[in-house]
């Protein structure tokens, strides 16, 4: 979430209209860049030419149905149903297929803005806050999916637009984002395997966020032994345990980096005592329009 904001603020900054997109119902990038929670479903401004979003299954899948199917009273009656809840929940994929449909909305001429449907400019960037490996990779299944089984229909159609979208590497680009960890590199390393099989290409890009900086150089090492007895054992111990830290971060970076096909870059912790603040995720936003840049 952190790194989708921090591009968010990286694309608005180069010129680019951006969105950013929290699934799940969660509306946590607004706060975390100073601003009030929006209300589900509402585009929010976060920055000069960035706004944020959350999608919402059933809101969405009840656009949607206004516009395409069902008479706008008729779809009010259905979402206010627990049936509607109930099939949205037991519809395997359709979470994510609506997710997605939704994220390629954004991206063309028109949208919603509340309950209603308008004209407005698509968004140039849309990000998409997707959540662990697993689910990640069946919201990128979905509409192809869906298309494959629908073969006709409005659901066939939009799902059938949605897969465009994702299997196109000119359009679409999926970032891994890690820490520098064994488990996070495991799971990054399957998930370009697993991304090229769904979509027919793999992450373009992998960020490793939080990567700890600060360990003794060998020489201030060496004045550390030397020094002996005179540095407290606290002060000995927490250099001790900081480097090892350190160094396991770094391991694991170098075997992401041999490992992986696509270009693995680092963002540095920078989590203070009060937690992330908005100037942090400018920075983040400033080192990661660097690296991307290169």
């Amino acid at each position: 979430t952190t790194v989708a904001a921090a591009l968010a603020i990286a694309c608005a900054d180069a010129g680019r209209r951006a969105i950013v997109c929290e699934v799940a119902g969660r509306a946590s990038i607004p706060p975390l860049l100073g601003h009030p929670v929006a209300r589900p479903g509402e585009e929010a401004r976060i920055a000069p030419n960035a706004w944020a979003t959350t999608l919402d299954p059933e809101r969405a899948l009840a656009e949607w149905a206004s516009r395409e199917v069902l008479p706008l009273a008729l779809t009010r009656a259905l979402t206010r149903s627990s049936a509607f809840t109930a099939f949205v929940d037991a519809a395997p994929g359709a979470r994510e297929l609506v997710a997605a449909t939704k994220a390629w909305e954004l991206g063309r001429t028109g949208g919603s803005r509340g309950s209603r449907w308008t004209r407005r400019p698509g968004y140039d960037v849309v990000i998409v806050d997707a959540p662990a490996s697993g689910h990640g990779l069946a919201l990128l299944r979905a509409p192809r999916t869906f298309a494959e089984i629908a073969r006709v229909g409005p659901i066939a159609v939009q799902a059938r637009r949605a897969a465009q979208l994702l299997e196109d590497p000119a359009r679409c680009a999926v970032i891994a984002v890690a820490r520098a960890e064994e488990t996070p590199v495991n799971e990054t390393l399957e998930l370009e395997h697993a991304c090229a099989e769904a979509i027919g290409h793999g992450p373009a890009l992998i960020v490793v966020d939080a990567v700890r900086s600060g360990a003794l150089r060998s020489a201030e090492r060496e004045l550390v032994a030397a020094a002996g007895p005179r540095v407290p054992a606290a002060v000995s111990g927490s250099l001790a345990s900081s480097g090892a830290r350190v160094r396991g971060q770094d391991a694991q970076l170098q075997r992401l980096r041999r490992h992986a096909q696509a270009p693995v870059i680092t963002l540095p912790l920078v989590l203070g005592a009060g937690g992330l603040a908005p100037a942090d995720i400018e920075l983040l936003a400033r080192r990661l329009a660097r690296a991307v840049t290169r």
